[in-house]
């Protein structure tokens, strides 16, 4: 099964001889560079490229092309190398374009010599750069792995050498474009124009900017039906599955030579022997409605080797598109404000434009600027908005019961999986000057942090309406709905439930699981069951982690319950002591790696009296609410986005109709 890679992951290699395919949408330059343990280059002799292609264990084209196939044999490559640096870069000239960001984002793809795939990347998030190290072949204790790397550089072929220490960094460079040049007029030309194309990066969606590299972690993840065999992101298909082949070791001398052009056309660089297309890429989609508008959103159109991976990766698509063009509007806000307010600043400080017609005019021409410059920005922002609109009416009926709300019609046709999902929805995101999309927060599972229900008064952006009796109810509200969709969404007997409601205060909130029989057992009260619960989810954890250490995981006690469990604990602190905060502050650091998870219900203002004991506890947990609340932050540019809860509709049935199933699918499994 080939591992797509994402920028930083690398996989083994499993045999030395292997294949580098390349796909670009323009002809670009192949090469490599060997390197010794720190990827230093000791000379020209260690790059080879169209000018001297060859070199032990090594061979690349000698011309620029839309696709490569790139020799390679690890084994006769020189002790002294540790890493082989598969490079790209657009030719110079002038003859194409100058930036990788101008051009579909290049394939990359490393392949047996049956052309079976080991591992495939797709090189997203470029722009100006017009080099880049693709792929890194390394030694690691014996062994050879493929890393995907995909660092760009905009300053060519030269920076790219020079920042791998070659002192001849700017000769070298400049003698590879002299042997493309030289051969430029033999290139394979690029593929013709397909439907517009996907977005494998989850980048800047049709009509939006550019997009930037792919952050590696969501704000809100510390960390459906299936598409039959798994989809790889990879170049347009060819006709014919065939691919341009030079030779290499192994081959007939008379394998890479081109075959003669017919009647003045294309020069075919195929392999006469290998017939095997290019992966074939996600959905393209749909055609444009109108010339020159972009193409109508389908769900499913990022990468991943299901639709629910895909509806993943689009989902965190959007996210990511609204940062950016959210972030560009307000770039462009912030820049119109200064700007005026330095056209003012030069008005006021000449004396004689303090008075009069002239200085009236002035600050009138630098209001009406400041003016043109946010009216153009709110232009592009409501035009990237409607796009996210569009795709959002296409994505959210599609998504699959574990990423949709309560009100999508999935969950009427809800059965107990089989399989454990990859995320789970736990409410909407959006931004206020965007607030007619709504973004799914998606965390993935199993869980790898506890949550927060903060029901203290300052959860509310509009507390003041709310009491204090009203926000807990909401609180614990909130945890139920959460609660429920993780049995939901879990194969049946491998999740379960346990409540501690020191003062019996939750009984309405937590009717639906009490009645249901989802819960483990009745909700524990009082200071005696609170303790029992969490001695025990205490001795659970302590037991797990020995036999996991001990290399004996079959050595657990008869018995022991190894589904995931979720303890739900209500009206925190009330009830609890030093010690049961210990033990709790325990579960939220030890619990999640052998699968126990904290769900708190509680005001933080009422708990300060535990003082430092409490800090650890609330910062490894994370915050939520059960009220909109703009306190979720992205990693880049500090959007403070505003959290909205997923709960059930009221009057809804439908948490008793899942929560229904759930039981009966646990009591036919407990048989």
């Amino acid at each position: 099964m080939t591992a797509e890679l994402t920028r930083g992951q690398n996989h083994p290699l499993p045999r030395a001889r292997l294949e580098i395919r390349v796909s670009a949408g323009t002809p670009v330059v192949a090469g490599a560079t060997l390197g010794d343990e720190n990827g230093t280059i000791h000379g020209v002799e260690r790059v080879v490229h169209p000018g001297a292609p060859t070199l032990p264990g090594l061979e690349v084209s000698r011309q620029a092309a839309a696709d490569h196939r790139l020799a390679v044999d690890l084994d006769a490559v020189p002790d002294a190398v540790h890493r082989v640096s598969v490079l790209l870069a657009l030719p110079a000239g002038g003859q194409g374009p100058a930036r990788f960001g101008a051009v579909a984002a290049p394939f990359v793809a490393v392949t047996d010599l049956d052309g079976d795939e080991v591992a495939s990347y797709t090189i997203t998030g470029l722009e100006a750069e017009s080099a880049v190290v693709a792929l890194e072949l390394y030694r690691r204790q014996g062994a050879w792995k493929v890393r995907a790397v995909g660092q760009g550089y905009a300053g060519g072929l030269a920076e790219l050498l020079a920042d791998q220490k070659l002192s001849q960094a700017h000769q070298l460079a400049a003698t590879i474009h002299e042997a493309v040049a030289s051969g430029l007029a033999r290139s394979i030309p690029a593929p013709p124009a397909a439907a517009p194309a996907h977005r494998p990066d989850h980048g800047a969606m049709p009509g939006a900017g550019p997009g930037g590299p792919v952050p590696p972690a969501s704000p809100y993840d510390p960390q459906g039906p299936s598409a039959p065999g798994p989809q790889t992101p990879g170049a347009p298909g060819r006709p014919g599955g065939q691919q341009p082949y030079p030779s290499g070791p192994g081959e007939p001398a008379t394998a890479g030579q081109p075959s003669a052009p017919a009647a003045g056309g294309p020069i075919d660089y195929s392999h006469p022997r290998r017939q095997s297309a290019a992966p074939p890429p996600p959905p393209p989609a749909a055609p444009a409605s109108e010339p020159g508008r972009p193409a109508r959103p389908v769900a499913g159109d990022a990468t991943g080797w299901s639709m629910e991976e895909r509806l993943y990766n689009q989902v965190w698509g959007m996210f990511e598109d609204l940062a950016r063009t959210t972030a560009a509007y307000r770039s462009a806000v912030d820049f119109a404000d200064s700007r005026m307010e330095k056209e003012l600043d030069q008005v006021l400080s000449d004396p004689r434009s303090r008075i009069g017609g002239q200085g009236d005019a002035a600050r009138e021409a630098a209001r009406a600027r400041h003016g043109q410059l946010v009216s153009q920005a709110r232009e592009v922002l409501d035009r990237d908005v409607a796009q996210l609109v569009a795709e959002a009416e296409v994505v959210e009926p599609a998504l699959p019961a574990a990423f949709a709300r309560w009100d999508n019609p999935v969950w009427h046709a809800y059965r107990v999986p089989m399989e454990i999902p990859m995320a789970l929805r736990l409410g909407d995101l959006h931004l206020p000057e965007a607030d007619r999309i709504r973004i799914p927060m998606l965390i993935r599972l199993p869980l790898e942090r506890g949550l927060w229900i903060d029901s203290g008064r300052s959860a509310s952006l509009d507390g003041s309406f709310a009491d204090s009796h009203e926000m807990r109810r909401l609180g614990l509200e909130t945890a139920v709905s959460h609660a429920a969709r993780l049995l939901a969404v879990y194969p049946a007997g491998e999740f379960t439930v346990h409540v501690i409601d020191p003062a019996g205060s939750g009984a309405q909130a937590l009717a639906p699981l009490a009645q249901s029989g989802v819960l483990a057992a009745p909700p524990a009260q009082g200071a005696a069951g609170a303790a029992d619960v969490l001695a025990r989810l205490t001795q659970r954890v302590d037991l797990v982690q020995m036999a996991l250490r001990g290399g004996a995981p079959d050595a657990l006690p008869p018995g022991l319950d190894t589904s995931q469990q979720l303890l739900i604990v209500n009206d925190f602190p009330h009830g609890f002591d030093d010690r049961a905060v210990n033990q709790l502050r325990y579960l939220a650091d030890e619990g999640p790696a052998v699968g126990v998870h904290l769900m708190m219900v509680a005001d933080r203002e009422e708990s300060a009296g535990f003082g430092p004991l409490l800090d650890p506890l609330w910062r490894s947990l994370l915050r939520l609410t059960p009220v909109a609340d703009d306190h979720l932050a992205d990693p880049w540019v500090g959007h403070a986005w505003t959290y909205e809860p997923s709960l059930v509709p009221p009057g809804s049935q439908v948490l008793q109709q899942v929560l229904a199933q759930v039981a009966a699918a646990r009591r036919s499994w407990d048989r």
